[in-house]
């Protein structure tokens, strides 16, 4: 009895800390959209801004950005490659993989919890920023690590005398996070003894490199969380080189204080807001009346509402699971389109709106590659439409071939169904209207949409109850800490790569290797759609993207056609067998063997193809929008 009420007892306090923890997050959510909105409204009313709301709304970047890791970690959804995920649980080389996934994992982040103390300390001034310290907003960063390490530690599957392994992974960060602990002891003052401990640290790490990457690559392929495998890769080639760890946590404050990913996060709420409520099912009926009387009316739809979906939440997944069984319904049960046809049709554009305003990668692009977002966005358009009428123009043939009946069309009805989805419609058109015109900026459109959208579906359509916005938040969540753990953590790989000089190098190389830009190009889509297949878009511009910038520069490419170049591919590469994601979630959402689905997809895989040499050989449909503007 007495062990029931302990056991209880420790399981209400658990919760107590979960609870705890979501609500910051969320209320750090809610003021990062709030403030922009009450910036435009006082900016419109009294012809001024809010005090140290720019200030403000980094810390609250921060806060998130710790939170949602910490959150995403306790959910077990961060971002990774995991070739292993097939193989059964009981598969002796995938519980390996497993175990020493969370073992380095929880040695990585506790190295870096140590570090963030020294660089409090050592690297940050007692400045103010908004109303708070910024040492004291800082804090987040070691009790966010450590919390992490911890729950990575717990996750670990050890069982009998393998339990202390985390507990030795602990230590064992410790040790190697000696010099940061050792700075923050004694600072500037460091004594000699100390120092000979230091400088066998950096010449172990030194001779420890190429082991300790080749374990992390290794790691990287089996379904280690990629944000604990750059963040090793950072750590161990940083000490290696000499340079002080420190560097690796002033990085990832530097990346998490970087105003322009704030939009990240509001934006992938947004899409998160449509994709719980019903704005689809109206947006489907809305365009099934309206497009359903032309041949291949449905698969206008289809395309359409996908491309919708999928640039507000910047995630083909998303798309896929939350709308293809309502899609699916429609042209196989209703339509009477073949499973083969319906199937590879979903498949293929659950990315295919990627291109098109306020898509996350785009944003994600112009941040990591610094290109003005604004001509990002519109060297996207152009290659979106042609992109999008490819497919339509495949389905309207296959409609036409296989006979697929049309539907009459109904004036009446097709006006109430567009008056009921007005507001959703409105949407897209408002905030492209709005950020191209120079009326608000990108966060403010970012927050705008956050609002509006959750006025629209839970105040006037009442879909979403007050009382579930947490639930909605917290699968919006793993997206946003999965992509800024990544973002954090790349920033300080790629601050590494630009001190050896390694791209440039790597560009005179390629440069006096392969004379032709065309060839460059060419290899440059094959490797694209190879990455494509592996690692999910985020991941893949925040790692890959600075290596291939320079080589860009070095062949003459213009950087908004490099990065639509980068972005067509990747979505094409989600489709591309044998390990593309789109292919695995429709096997999940479709319950189809995956062989089938593979076989399903290529007549719209080779169409996509066709889109992607013309968006990289014709670099007029990236440039011509942007020089336009």
């Amino acid at each position: 009895m007495e062990n029931t009420r302990s056991a209880g007892n420790k399981l209400s306090f658990t919760n107590i800390l979960w609870i705890f923890e979501q609500g910051v997050c969320y209320t750090a959510l809610a003021l990062m959209t709030l403030l922009p909105v009450a910036e435009v409204a006082a900016r419109g009313v009294f012809h001024t801004g809010i005090p140290a709301s720019s200030g403000l709304l980094i810390q609250l970047l921060l806060a998130v950005g710790i939170l949602s890791g910490m959150l995403t970690t306790k959910k077990a959804e961060h971002l990774s490659i995991s070739l292993i995920q097939y193989l059964s649980a009981e598969n002796r080389f995938k519980r390996f993989c497993v175990i020493l996934s969370g073992l380095l994992c929880t040695f990585i982040t506790v190295i870096i919890a140590w570090t963030s103390l020294s660089f409090i300390k050592i690297g940050l001034s007692g400045r103010i920023i908004g109303f708070i310290p910024e040492r004291v907003v800082a804090l987040i960063l070691p009790i966010g690590y450590a919390v992490i390490a911890f729950r990575f530690a717990r996750l670990t599957p050890v069982r009998g005398p393998a339990r202390l392994l985390p507990v030795l992974a602990f230590v064992l960060g410790t040790l190697a996070a000696f010099p940061s602990i050792a700075k923050f002891i004694w600072e500037f003052d460091i004594p000699d003894a100390v120092y000979d401990l230091i400088d066998i640290s950096y010449d172990i790490a030194y001779y420890g490199r190429v082991p300790a990457a080749a374990v992390l690559i290794f790691a990287a392929f089996t379904g280690t969380p990629l944000f604990a495998v750059i963040g090793g890769l950072a750590l161990i080639l940083l000490q290696a080189s000499g340079a002080a760890m420190e560097i690796v946590v002033s990085q990832i404050y530097a990346a998490l204080t970087r105003s322009s990913i704030i939009a990240i996060p509001l934006f992938t709420v947004t899409g998160f807001l449509l994709s719980e409520s019903k704005a689809g099912e109206r947006l489907v009926k809305t365009f099934r009346n309206l497009f359903g009387w032309l041949p291949g009316g449905l698969i206008i739809v289809t395309v359409i509402i996908c491309a919708f979906f999928t640039s507000f939440t910047g995630a083909s997944g998303v798309t896929i699971l939350a709308l293809g069984g309502i899609l699916y319904s429609i042209l196989s049960e209703h339509a009477k389109y073949p499973d083969a046809f319906s199937i590879g049709l979903l498949t293929s554009v659950g990315s295919i709106g990627l291109l098109f305003p306020p898509s996350l990668p785009i944003i994600l692009v112009g941040a990591t590659s610094q290109t003005n977002i604004i001509h990002m966005f519109a060297g996207g358009i152009l290659p979106g439409i042609i992109l999008i009428m490819a497919v339509i123009i495949l389905g309207i043939i296959a409609s036409i071939r296989i006979k697929i009946p049309r539907e009459p069309f109904h004036l009446k009805t097709s006006l109430r169904s567009l008056k009921d989805s007005a507001f959703e419609i409105i949407l897209p058109l408002f905030l492209i209207a709005g950020y191209f015109s120079g009326l608000f900026s990108l966060v403010e459109i970012g927050a705008i949409a956050v609002v509006y959208v959750f006025i629209v579906e839970a105040l006037i359509y009442r879909e979403i109850k007050i009382s579930g916005l947490p639930q909605v938040l917290l699968k919006a969540l793993p997206i946003i800490g999965g992509v800024l753990s990544i973002l954090a953590l790349s920033q300080a790989l790629s601050y590494y790569i630009v001190d050896t000089q390694a791209p440039e190098n790597f560009a005179r190389l390629m440069r006096t290797t392969i004379q032709s830009k065309y060839v460059f190009l060419l290899l440059l889509n094959l490797s694209l759609l190879v990455v494509g297949c592996l690692m999910d878009i985020f991941s893949a511009i925040l790692i890959v993207l600075p290596l291939v910038l320079p080589l860009g520069q070095a062949y003459g490419i213009d950087p908004v056609h490099l990065g639509i170049i980068f972005i067509t591919n990747l979505e094409v590469g989600f489709l591309t067998p044998p390990i593309g994601l789109n292919l695995f979630l429709a096997t999940y959402r479709f319950k189809k063997p995956f062989v089938q689905i593979c076989r399903y997809v290529i007549p719209f895989l080779l169409i996509q193809l066709v889109v992607v040499i013309l968006v990289t050989y014709i670099p007029w449909l990236s440039t011509f929008l942007p020089k336009f503007f």
